[in-house]
């Protein structure tokens, strides 16, 4: 039991994904409807436990494996549509995002007063922008100038982390074509020497068909599974999913069915590529099979960008976890988790048996508790 290895705990790796911090519920005085993120209480508080005196004997490493930030999700900026993806509109919405939830932003300095802890950013497709060396700067300079060297972006490996021997961390938006990008090589510069971020399709496909949906029903890219959500949405709110399902297939067709013909010129190959395009993370079983068979010595492997918290033993040791979201999320399926926000992470201690330099990890996804102090909660 955790309790009894204390002691014998070197090192805690942490790991948070798809927090999605946004510009704050009110927006210029108008109600922000993308805004998902509702739990900075209970986030700082998380913070300031993993970096209590109780912790002190070890070294915490806090692993944010991706969409920390949501600037697919801040409305209001004053740039133009083709503009939204220039180094200006990105500073711009993470000025925005800091100034909303800025007790966060401050516990994530306080995390790194230990002088073992230390914190590795590892970028996912919702806080892509990050690729702009001024965003990571801005970031950085939040941070305690004592404390910065210890906060640390990962950008090595296409994204894929090892913090401990034997674990291997990453977003999870890799596995769909819709939200690839290259960490290296999506930022360009026009003549002018102005700097902008190349998205993957995947990312205007969010900021043009779901956010103008959110509008109507902030739930919409909250509900899985993605198909009982539209059997529902059929049933009981008729209109409304209809049209989001013509906006779906409208969307695909002009952006992308068009251009695979254009580069395959075969329907055979449109259809195999279009499928290929819309399949979302499919089989966590499958996935983790192959990563564990290409990598004999990994005993665990840690992703996120589904949002739905996983974690799968075995039998010859392997651990495969998803950690999550620390947004509200609805379940229709309900073998699953229930609605509400998970508020998961995963955590991995590593534990040394005696006098001997051998190694044996302890792998948990938990959830945060927390004390609440307030006697009621936003509806």
């Amino acid at each position: 039991m955790r309790f009894l290895r204390k002691n014998k705990i070197n090192k805690t790796v942490l790991v948070i994904s798809d927090i999605h911090l946004g510009a704050g519920n009110l927006v210029d005085g108008k109600r922000n409807y993308l805004e998902d993120f509702h739990y900075d209480h209970e986030l700082v508080e998380f913070l300031e436990y993993y970096s209590s005196s109780e912790f002190s004997s070890r070294e915490i490493e806090l692993v944010i494996n991706g969409d920390l930030f949501d600037f697919l999700a801040v409305p209001f900026v004053p740039y133009f549509d083709d503009e939204f993806w220039s180094e200006d509109a990105s500073l711009a919405k993470l000025k925005l995002i800091c100034d909303a939830h800025p007790e966060v932003v401050k516990a994530f300095s306080n995390f790194l007063k230990p002088k073992k802890n230390k914190i590795t950013y590892i970028i996912g497709n919702h806080d892509a922008e990050f690729l702009f060396k001024s965003m990571r700067d801005y970031l950085l300079n939040l941070i305690d100038e004592d404390h910065r060297s210890r906060f640390e972006f990962y950008m090595d490996n296409d994204g894929e982390y090892l913090p401990v021997e034997g674990v291997l961390i990453k977003h999870g938006h890799e596995y769909e074509v819709a939200h690839q990008f290259p960490l290296h090589g999506s930022i360009i510069s026009n003549e002018e020497g102005k700097k902008f971020f190349l998205p993957p399709w995947g990312s205007y496909y969010v900021t043009r068909v779901i956010n103008k949906f959110k509008e109507e029903r902030d739930h919409i890219n909250a509900v899985r599974p993605i198909r009982k959500f539209l059997i529902n949405g059929l049933i009981y709110d008729t209109l409304y999913t209809v049209r989001f399902m013509l906006a779906n297939a409208f969307y695909f067709i002009m952006v992308r069915f068009i251009q695979i013909y254009k580069q395959h010129s075969s329907i055979k190959e449109v259809v195999k590529s279009s499928l290929q395009e819309l399949e979302l993370f499919g089989d966590f079983e499958t996935l983790t099979r192959d990563v564990f068979e290409k990598n004999p010595k990994l005993k665990c492997l840690i992703v996120g960008h589904t949002h739905e918290p996983t974690i799968r033993s075995f039998a010859d040791g392997g651990v495969f976890i998803n950690t999550g979201t620390w947004t509200n999320m609805y379940n229709l399926d309900f073998v699953k988790s229930p609605s509400g926000a998970p508020l998961t992470y995963a955590q991995v201690d590593v534990l040394v048996k005696g006098k001997s330099d051998e190694a044996e990890l302890e792998i948990d996804l938990n959830r945060w508790k927390g004390n609440q102090n307030l006697p009621y909660e936003d509806y």
